[in-house]
Formats: structure tokens, sequence, C-alpha cells
């Protein structure tokens, strides 16, 4: 008797699996075949996320609202401000829910919308601090661009900032700040609008820029971690383009065509140093790899590389450089604060 009950057990149990998995192949067979009403749509629990971390790539960003793409199975969600998973399919379905809960982008406000963008392996999470002292500064409008530094290429992230650009108002205007890797995506994106055309006339409404530690000159940290044969397989596809295929994604890479700075951390003498980068440094990108020619100027502060974007003068210093940039009264040179 006891064998017949734990087989019948057995015998639901393998059951209930081969219906629950059932059930899924068909939810995910069926994203996308209708628009708002799929369902994946009608299956989708309001559930908390961490808002991408290093899986998820932002591709439109309305009003907070942010439709994002996975980079390990290519398909989308969308999530709200405060990070809440709202609908789930094709980029179609997430768009149509997004048109449903946020019609349209806010118009522009006075001063542009101030784009931050986070370096390899962090997230958007990590520009939070600079936000803030934005929004503390009368930049009322922020866009905090998260894409999977770790999964995916420079090219494709740097298609996403494009998509996330193009679906603000068209007449909003754009500053932004890059920290580390986040700046080569934006080099990137400057050469594909000058390359590939400018239909949406994102160029014409960059106003300024400062980068966080850029390596405007690829990584030496990058091209000796490489050495090791597992580098790449947890930093990813744009942190070897960093490194050992710098010369391939270099000529992608443009200068910006507005006022732009550059702040590099200088860490003072006697201090303990990365063996595996040259010179004066960071801690990760040394002053020489920080370099790009067109700059209105260098700024150096004792900070290490990942706690530029929270250091209270490093933001302060920004802000003082965008507020007049923005007004149109840096020079093109010898500008000093």
């Amino acid at each position: 008797m006891f064998s017949l009950i734990c087989r019948r057990r057995l015998t639901q149990c393998i059951a209930g699996c081969l219906l629950f998995w059932a059930v899924t192949f068909a939810v995910h067979a069926s994203v996308g075949q209708t628009q708002s009403e799929s369902v994946a749509k009608k299956l989708n629990v309001p559930l908390p996320t961490i808002g991408g971390a290093q899986l998820w790539t932002d591709v439109v960003f309305r009003n907070g609202y942010r439709v994002q793409r996975n980079e390990m199975t290519k398909h989308y969600r969308l999530l709200d401000k405060k990070n809440v998973r709202r609908g789930w399919g094709t980029k179609e379905d997430a768009i149509s829910l997004l048109d449903e809960l946020c019609p349209a982008p806010d118009p522009p406000s006075e001063k542009p919308i101030a784009v931050l963008l986070h370096g390899l392996m962090r997230t958007d999470g990590s520009m939070k601090s600079l936000e803030k002292a934005f929004h503390e500064d009368g930049y009322d409008q922020t866009i905090r661009f998260g894409y999977a530094s770790t999964r995916s290429t420079l090219a494709e992230s740097a298609v996403a900032l494009r998509s996330v650009l193009e679906s603000q108002h068209p007449n909003a205007e754009f500053c932004f700040v890059g920290h580390s890797m986040g700046n080569i995506v934006t080099r990137h994106l400057i050469g594909d609008l000058q390359r590939d055309g400018d239909p949406a006339q994102i160029l014409p409404r960059c106003r300024a820029m400062v980068m966080l530690g850029p390596p405007n000159q690829g990584a030496m940290i990058a091209r000796r971690a490489a050495m090791t044969g597992v580098f790449e397989w947890f930093a990813g596809p744009g942190a070897m383009e960093l490194g050992p295929r710098w010369d391939e994604v270099q000529a992608q890479l443009a200068t910006p065509p507005f006022p732009f700075a550059i702040v590099a951390g200088r860490l003072e003498l006697g201090r303990v140093r990365n063996p595996l980068v040259d010179g004066e440094s960071d801690f990760v990108v040394s002053l020489e790899e920080a370099q790009l020619e067109g700059a209105v100027v260098v700024q150096e502060f004792p900070v290490l590389h990942s706690f530029l974007m929270d250091d209270k003068d490093v933001q302060g210093w920004t802000l003082r450089f965008m507020d007049l940039s923005c007004e149109e009264v840096v020079p093109l040179a010898g500008w000093r604060i």
C-alpha cells in the first residue's frame, strides 16, 4: 500500500512538472503574437526588480519608465519609475504598454536632459549620487542610462543609447556625464551619427559633456588582464574592445563636436599603485589614457577611479562646467575654475 501511494505521488509530481513546463513554453511561444493584450502581459506579476544589473539594457526611456532588452534571451520588459515590472514580451509589446501608461515624453525643461552613463561592471545605480546633485542644481530631467556592459559590445550599447535619446521629446537638448566605459559608448554613438546619418537631429541638440576617468586611448589594465584568458568571460566583449581589440574599435569613435571636459583621477605620490597601469593614474585609467584632443580642459582630482562620480568636489566642478557650457560662455581653450 505504501509503495502504491508513493508511486501515485511521484506520478502526480511528474505530471505537475510537465504541466508547468508546458504552460511556460506556451507563454514564451505566444509572446508578441498580439499587441498589449499578449499572454505575457496578462500573466505578468508586477514584481520589483533591481533595475537591470548586467543582463538588461535600456532601449526606451520615458518620464522614468524604461523599456529594457535582456541581453541573454533578447526579450523585453517595461519597468516603472520604481523599477517594478509592468509587462514583458517583444519590444512592440513593451512599447504598446508604455504608450498606455505614459503616452508621451515630458516637454523640454529650461536646462537640458542630463544623460548619465555608468562604467564597466557597474549599473545605473552607481550614478544616483551624481543624479541627485544635478536635480539640486535645477536639472529637472535626467536619464541614468543602464546597459549590460559585460554582455554587450560597445557598438550594441551605442545603438541602445541612440534609441533612448531618440525616444525623448524632439526639441529636448542633452548634456552628458560618462564614467569610464560610458564615455566610449557615447563617443561611439557620436561616430555612428556622423557616419550613418542623424535624422532625429540628436547632435545639434547636444550641449556639453564631462568625461570622468575616460579610457580615451584604450586601457592598459584591460590589455594585461586579457592575458589571463578568463578576462573576457567575466568582463565581456566591451572590455576586450578597451584592451586587445582597441585598434578595431578606435576607428569607430568620434570626438564630441560640442564642448567637453575631462576629469582625471591622479593619486598622490607614495600611495599604492596598480601594477597593471602605467604612470600616474586613478588606479584604473592613467592620465595619458584619459587624454583626448579637443577637450576644453583636463581637470585632475586625487580620487580613485571607482569613486569619481560620488566625490563632492568632482560633482561641483562638473556642474559648474555644465552650467557655463549650456549658457555658452565657455571659451574653446584655457578654461579653468
